[in-house]
């Protein structure tokens, strides 16, 4: 399995805004892998914390780091979308990160071979669980606006309603693959080739909902969209634009979703988004 992992090239791509706190863990988890071409490419948007001066570190030690970087917060779509473009064209694989992730040997191996002997699969995701062993909600079915108004809701039990209708119904199947609305890009892995049919991320939306949005253009070009439970990592989940209400990330959050559901036309039935 080793020998089958380190044959590949694969570039790793995450994103740090005042992330001090996570990015070594997720890193060093990377850097373990034994992979013989690996690229991490890491965007730092704006920190004013410890965090770029600890990738600077790694950078000047390291080899295959390679940290970009901005003065201001450009947002999620941006600086994927910059680093997406420096994978040179012969890499295979490009795994999205969030910096609050602690990946493995295991989790990665299992994630690229599903890619290689599924050609029809244009993204998969792994099962997340924080350190305390929660469990993330990685898969999902596509929004709709019921859906975005329950969870805003102070009402509980409206809450829970709309949390619940964000759970698919489809199967695990005999391949160990559940189909899926859209994965959370805190961990995608993806073939290489499939930036270059679907398009990046769309840079209209700063923050949210790009991950559904470049999901759903993935199952339009004809690719499945799959959540693989046999593999899993660690996502601390830090749900930054929950912290406030009203925050310039919640407010880029519904601008987004606006032109998210104006963008593929519809509100309340995700079987008519074309």
């Amino acid at each position: 399995m080793a020998d089958e992992l380190s044959t590949h090239k694969i570039a790793f791509i995450i994103l740090t805004w005042n992330s001090a706190k996570y990015i070594s863990n997720c890193i060093e988890s990377i850097l373990r892998l034994p992979i013989t071409e690996m690229l991490v490419l890491v965007f730092d948007n704006g920190s004013i914390d410890d965090t770029l001066s600890i990738l600077e570190s790694y950078e000047s030690s390291d080899c295959r780091l390679i940290v970009h970087q901005s003065s201001i917060n450009v947002g999620t779509t941006r600086s994927r979308n910059q680093l997406i473009r420096a994978v040179p064209s012969d890499y295979e694989y490009i795994c999205v990160l969030d910096s609050d992730t602690v990946i493995n040997y295991d989790a990665i191996t299992k994630l690229v071979k599903v890619l290689r002997d599924n050609p029809n699969v244009g993204v998969v995701g792994p099962r997340m669980c924080n350190s305390r062993g929660i469990e993330q909600l990685s898969g999902r079915n596509l929004p709709t606006l019921p859906i975005k108004l329950g969870k805003a809701c102070p009402i509980v039990a409206i809450r829970d309603i709309a949390s619940n209708a964000e759970r698919t119904e489809s199967p695990v199947g005999v391949d160990g693959l559940k189909d899926v609305g859209y994965l959370l890009s805190a961990c995608w892995m993806t073939p290489r080739h499939m930036w270059e049919k679907v398009g990046l991320l769309d840079e209209a939306i700063y923050y949210a909902p790009e991950d559904v949005d470049w999901c759903l253009r993935v199952s339009k070009a004809g690719y499945r969209v799959c959540y693989y439970p046999d593999a899993t990592i660690i996502h601390e989940y830090q749900r930054i634009g929950h912290k406030k209400t009203f925050s310039k990330t919640n407010y880029e959050h519904i601008k987004g979703l606006v032109h998210y559901f104006i963008k593929h036309r519809y509100l309340f039935n995700a079987k008519n988004a074309r």
